[in-house]
C-alpha cells in the first residue's frame, strides 16, 4: 500500500502540497517583479535611464574661472597667470594641426612635477616618449596638475579642456581628498539593513528613469543645499591649529570615499560623453618611508589600559636592536590592546622589516596609513575604487602603484623611487611616462620604432642637461619647505631612535639625489620597467 510523503516538521502536511506552495508563491514574485523586469529590458534597448552626473551633489564652488584663456595674440591658449599660485605655466596652440596629438594630464601636485615643476614632470617625459617613438606625429602634453587639486575640482577643469579638442585625457587623483574642511551633511543616509539593496537597485535603469521623475517632480520643494567651497583649494592645514581639526571620524571618511568614487565616475562619463578617451592612473605612496602624520587612540580605552599600551611600547623600544623578538611580543601585545593608533601599527611594521618579515611589514604599513587620522595619502579603498571603475566602465588603466609594488622590496613602496609621502622621484616621473606610453602602445595609440627606446633615453637627457642648477636648486627648496610644512603643521611621527619612541617628520628619499641635497642633474635611467609594453595595466 503505497503512502503520500508527509512534512517531517509537519505530518499533517503532505510533501507535495508544500512544494505546490512554495511554486505558487515563487510564481506570485516572478509576476510581481515581471513589469520591472519589461521596464529594464525597454528602457536597455532605447538607451535611456543611463546614470548621469550632470552635477555634483556633494558639494559646489562660489566660482569658477577657466583655467585656460587666449594669449594677446590669440594664437595659443595659455593657463591664466591669476592660476599660477596653483598650477604652473603650460599652454597649447589655439588651432589643433592636423597631425597633431592632444593629451591633457589632470591631478594635483604630482602631475605637476613637485617638488620639481613640469620640465621635470611625468606629462613631459611622456611627451618626450611619444616623439621618441614616434617622430612623424606632433605630440602636445598639456600639464593640468595643480597643487593640493582633489579630485572634485578636476571635474570643471575636466569639463572645460573637453572644448579644447583633446585625443586623450590622463587623470591621476586620489591623494588630496582630505585637505579641505567640508561637510557631507546634506546627504541622506540609509540604515545599514537597506543600503546595501537600495545600492543595487541604483544601478538599474528603472530606478534611473523614475527617480529623474521623481526628482523633478520636487525641484522646486526639496530646498536641499550642500556646501559651497571657495573658488580656489581652502587646506586645513593651512592655518594654524589645522591639524586639529582631524579627528576620527568613520562617518566622514565614508562620505569623502563616496564623493571620490563619484567623481570618477562623473569624469568618466563626461569624457565618454565627449567621445574623448580617458585613463585612469592608479596612484603610489610611500609607506617605508613615511611615518603616519597623527594618530589617535581608539575610542573606550580606560585608564589603566592606556598606562599598560605606553608601558608596553617604552619596553619595546628599549629591546629595538638588541631583541627584536622580544620587540615584537611587546608590540604586539599593545597592538591587541589598541589596534587603531597608527604609530603603533608603523613601529610593528618597522620591527617585522628588520626581521626580513616583509609580508607582515607591508600589512602593518598599510595599517599605518589606513589608520592616519590627517590621510594625505590616498587610502586603501580609494585604490580600489580606480580600480573597480576602470572596470566596470571598460575605461584604460595604468597601475602605476602595482608598478612600484613589483619594483621595491617586499611590495612596499619607499624612499627609492619617491622623495616624500607621494612625490616620485624625477626618475619616478620617468618610470610612469614610460608605463603610460607603454600603455598607449598597446592601445594603438602611438606605434614605436624599433630603436624608439635608446632615442627617449638620449631626449631624456637632453631635456635634464637643458636645465640650470637653479631649478634643481628651487626643487630641493620647495622639498625642504614642504618637510617643514608637514614637521610644523602635520603633527608629529613615531619612530625609533636609541631607547625611546621619539618623533619625526616624514623622511625623504634617503636613496634619492634630491632628497640629499644634490643640485646636479639626477642620472637618466634606462628602464627595465616596464619591459613588455603596458605592464602594470589592466
Amino acid at each position: 500500500m503505497k503512502t503520500t510523503p508527509t512534512n517531517p516538521t509537519n505530518p499533517a502536511i503532505p510533501v507535495s502540497s508544500r512544494l505546490r506552495a512554495i511554486r505558487f508563491r515563487l510564481a506570485a514574485v516572478a509576476l510581481g517583479l515581471a513589469p520591472f523586469a519589461v521596464l529594464e529590458v525597454l528602457f536597455w534597448c532605447f538607451g535611456a535611464g543611463v546614470p548621469r552626473y550632470d552635477s555634483d551633489p556633494f558639494v559646489g564652488f562660489h566660482a569658477v574661472r577657466p583655467l585656460f584663456v587666449l594669449s594677446e595674440d590669440q594664437r595659443r591658449y595659455e593657463i591664466d597667470e591669476s592660476r599660477l599660485g596653483f598650477f604652473r605655466p603650460d599652454s597649447f596652440a589655439a588651432g589643433k594641426g592636423p597631425n597633431e596629438f592632444r593629451i591633457f594630464c589632470l591631478g594635483g601636485s604630482t602631475v605637476q612635477g613637485r617638488p620639481f615643476a613640469v620640465e621635470t614632470s611625468f606629462p613631459t617625459f611622456l611627451e618626450l616618449s611619444l616623439r621618441a617613438a614616434e617622430p612623424e606625429r606632433e605630440w602636445e602634453v598639456v600639464n593640468c596638475g595643480g597643487v593640493s587639486y582633489a579630485s572634485y575640482r578636476l571635474v570643471p577643469i575636466l569639463e572645460e579642456v573637453l572644448q579644447y579638442e583633446p585625443d586623450l585625457i590622463v587623470v591621476y587623483t586620489g591623494h588630496n581628498e582630505f585637505l579641505e574642511d567640508r561637510s557631507y551633511g546634506h546627504l541622506k543616509r540609509l540604515p545599514a539593513a537597506v543600503a546595501w539593496p537600495a545600492r543595487i537597485l541604483a544601478k538599474t535603469r528603472t530606478y534611473q528613469v523614475l527617480s529623474r521623475i521623481g526628482r523633478s517632480e520636487t525641484a522646486d520643494d526639496s530646498g536641499t543645499s550642500h556646501p559651497i567651497l571657495p573658488e580656489e583649494v581652502d587646506a586645513m592645514l593651512e592655518y594654524r591649529g589645522g591639524m586639529d581639526k582631524y579627528r576620527r571620524d568613520e562617518a566622514w571618511r565614508r562620505d569623502i570615499d563616496a564623493h571620490f568614487k563619484y567623481n570618477l565616475h562623473r569624469m568618466v562619463a563626461l569624457a565618454r560623453q565627449a567621445r574623448v578617451p580617458l585613463l585612469l592612473v592608479n596612484p603610489v605612496c610611500n609607506l617605508r618611508d613615511c611615518p603616519p602624520f597623527k594618530s589617535e587612540h581608539r575610542d573606550g580605552l580606560t585608564p589603566e589600559q592606556l598606562k599598560r599600551w605606553e608601558g608596553l611600547v617604552a619596553e619595546a623600544c628599549e629591546h629595538h636592536g638588541e631583541n627584536a623578538a622580544e620587540t615584537l611580543r611587546l608590540l604586539e601585545e599593545a597592538l591587541e590592546i589598541d589596534d587603531r593608533h597608527a604609530g603603533l601599527c608603523y613601529l610593528l611594521a618597522k620591527t617585522h622589516d628588520a626581521m626580513g618579515d616583509l609580508s607582515s611589514a607591508r600589512q602593518e604599513y598599510i595599517a599605518a596609513k589606513e589608520n592616519d587620522i590627517c590621510p594625505l595619502r590616498i587610502l586603501e579603498s580609494m585604490n580600489q575604487a580606480i580600480l573597480d571603475t576602470a572596470c566596470t566602465t571598460d575605461t584604460p588603466l595604468v597601475d602605476v602603484r602595482r608598478m612600484y609594488d613589483e619594483f621595491c622590496e617586499g611590495g612596499i613602496p619607499g624612499g627609492m623611487y619617491l622623495i616624500d609621502h607621494v612625490h616620485p622621484s624625477i626618475e619616478g616621473h620617468q618610470l610612469i611616462a614610460d608605463l603610460i606610453a607603454s600603455k598607449l602602445s598597446l592601445m594603438g595609440v602611438v606605434h614605436p620604432r624599433p630603436d624608439w627606446r635608446e632615442r627617449r633615453n638620449a631626449i631624456f637627457r637632453a631635456q635634464l642637461d637643458s636645465l640650470d642648477s637653479l631649478y634643481y636648486s628651487r626643487g630641493q627648496q620647495r622639498l625642504e619647505s614642504l618637510r617643514m610644512w608637514t614637521q610644523g603643521k602635520a603633527g608629529t611621527q613615531w619612530s625609533y631612535e636609541g631607547k625611546e619612541p621619539v618623533f619625526l617628520s616624514p623622511p625623504g628619499a634617503e636613496d634619492s639625489r634630491e632628497a640629499q641635497g644634490d643640485a646636479s642633474p639626477p642620472r637618466v635611467p634606462v628602464p627595465s620597467a616596464p619591459a613588455p609594453a603596458g605592464a602594470g595595466s589592466e
